[in-house]
């Protein structure tokens, strides 16, 4: 027996209430017989000018319809909130749980049978998935794709690169006109970053999850076959929808180990721990921090890619695309697992090849040892991150004196100050820019150098803080240490010239001072004043939890599930 759509609760609907519900989307041109009984397909679309990164999802959103169309199935285009990483303040990730509300509740609210999600830059991707799941009806992911790679003075440049231009100028390696040229060559179309950087994570991730079309990861945007994909995927979710095939159904423990496993051999983001924290806290699965390190911890680097390696999206594209990178550790996945195609993924891998060893190599070769991200703990924190196939492989067992920055006003004021006390065995201490403490967790945890010691060509030393990197970022980073300092954990605690320990190997991070002296700092601590008294970052800094556990909303976690409890008419 076919399940009855959920639309028709309201266009199948006879006198008033039907009417009302019919008569007005009439107004658009819509024929009558479009409300009987044809699957009805939500496009939730990011588009916004002030998301460069998405601004071609009109465009995109065309391709989905006709998808939607050809497989018999009513399109019925959406906007959400969306967040464009570049221009935000204070950080995007301040309104994540925010954007993941409003899609869960316009999905939710309205009649929609099939939704699929059209997401790019870093946030939107998570977010939509998060109130997709919340729902729980069946949903496709559309990645707007990666811009082509830039060029600057006849080689390859990406986002990661502003990091090392900036040091430069500050250097006086690079000129202000230089890095104007640079700027003129970084952006060349459509897309978001062309490095492994957030946004092909979370591509990467949802391919990994199952929730997209195989090689929707790594297709560039300005490439007609993302417009392909797009369409395959209109048509997809119509036959989701009569399958009954929703995110639950997918997004099994297992699926969220391959996800683990494959953001380990990419060399994915720093954020991509946070996210996946927060979906499986949407959909039910029991995934803890310590299950990154557990599920990486053995894999090697595969993919050659900035900033971990060389290469970018596009390469990654024409060597195969994220089915061949799977393909390579095909052994070590759970290969059962269903994807939105109705296939698994072993199946899905069953044609995939690597067409390029310099962007893709092998387990016996890889690219690196060190993968994935390692999760440390300790007396300094519950769960702290580092990345270190992005770290300088001298400094992962280092003990240094402290240097600490109280807030990232504090640092910006005396990073280059000559006389700061800061050594090349220094190690930087950054608080208060954690969820709570900033609030939203920005992503200023790779803190540029001191001037001083970039001038005696010094390029990385540790750096801790309670917030996030960009996943273009990299260096000897510390991200996430959970409790934060406006929690009072204890990296609260922590002075100037204390002594810490990173043993990145045997996975701890340690601030070597007694308890006793810790007690009395801890009792010596002063309650910060409440800087929010209305609105928004009011409700997220009294709701939002803590990094390790995915910095979700704690009245977010679980499914409302799809059925609207009142009618109004």
């Amino acid at each position: 027996m076919e399940k009855k759509l959920r639309s028709q609760q309201w266009f199948g609907k006879k006198g008033k209430d039907g009417f009302i519900y019919r008569a007005w989307m009439k107004n658009q041109g819509i024929p009558d017989d479009e409300f009987r009984g044809k699957p009805v397909i939500g496009i939730c679309n990011t588009w916004s000018e002030l998301t460069p990164c998405n601004a071609h999802f009109r465009e995109l959103a065309e391709s989905v319809k006709r998808g939607i169309l050809q497989a018999g199935g009513l399109p019925v285009e959406f906007p959400v909130m969306s967040l464009g990483e570049t221009l935000i303040k204070p950080t995007a990730m301040l309104y994540r749980n925010l954007v993941s509300m409003d899609v869960e509740e316009s999905i939710r609210a309205n009649p929609i049978d099939g939704v699929v999600l059209m997401c790019g830059c870093d946030k939107t991707t998570p977010s939509l998935v998060m109130g997709a799941c919340s729902v729980n009806i069946p949903a496709i992911v559309v990645s707007g794709g990666a811009m082509l790679t830039g060029k600057y003075e006849g080689r390859d440049i990406g986002t990661s690169d502003i990091w090392r231009f900036s040091e430069n100028v500050r250097s006086g390696i690079m000129t202000e006109e230089e890095l104007n040229l640079a700027e003129a060559g970084m952006c060349r179309s459509r897309g978001h970053c062309a490095v492994m950087g957030t946004a092909s994570s979370m591509a990467c991730m949802v391919e990994s999850l199952g929730l997209s079309l195989p090689e929707n990861a790594a297709i560039p945007a300005a490439d007609s076959n993302r417009k392909v994909l797009a369409q395959f995927s209109g048509r997809r979710i119509v036959e989701m929808v009569k399958e009954d095939l929703k995110p639950s159904d997918i997004l099994t423990r297992e699926a969220f180990e391959n996800a683990i496993k494959i953001n380990a051999v990419i060399g994915g983001s720093t954020n991509f721990v946070i996210h996946l924290l927060a979906i499986a806290g949407r959909v039910g699965v029991d995934l803890h921090i310590s299950d990154f390190d557990r599920y990486s911890r053995n894999l090697p680097l595969l993919a050659n890619l900035q900033p971990s390696g060389e290469y970018f999206m596009e390469d990654l594209y024409y060597s195969g695309g994220l089915p061949a990178v799977m393909k390579e550790i095909e052994t070590r996945l759970n290969t059962g697992c269903i994807a939105v195609n109705g296939r698994t993924i072993g199946e899905n891998l069953h044609k995939a090849k690597v067409l390029n060893r310099k962007v893709i190599a092998t387990l016996e070769d890889p690219f690196k040892l060190d993968s994935g991200v390692a999760v440390l703990k300790g007396n300094l924190c519950e769960g702290g991150i580092i990345k270190p196939s992005a770290a300088d492989p001298r400094l992962m067992q280092h003990t240094g004196k402290a240097v600490v920055f109280e807030n990232i006003e504090d640092y910006k004021i005396r990073i280059d100050d000559p006389e700061l006390d800061i050594d090349e065995n220094s190690i930087m201490v950054l608080k208060n820019v954690g969820p709570k403490g900033y609030p939203g967790m920005p992503e200023v945890g790779n803190m540029g150098l001191p001037k001083k010691l970039l001038d005696k060509g010094v390029t990385d030393m540790i750096r801790i803080s309670d917030g996030r990197m960009s996943g273009t970022g990299f260096g000897t980073v510390v991200l996430h240490i959970s409790p934060e300092a406006a929690e009072n954990g204890t990296i609260a605690l922590v002075k100037d010239g204390d002594l810490i320990a990173l043993d990145v190997p045997n996975r701890t991070l340690n601030l070597l001072v007694d308890d006793e002296e810790l007690s009395k700092r801890r009792a010596a601590l002063v309650k910060q004043p409440e800087v929010f008294k209305r609105g928004y970052a009011k409700l997220y800094v009294q709701h939002v939890e803590q990094a390790n556990l995915g910095a979700d909303f704690d009245f977010l976690k679980g499914s409302s599930g799809s059925e609207v409890l009142r009618d109004s008419h």
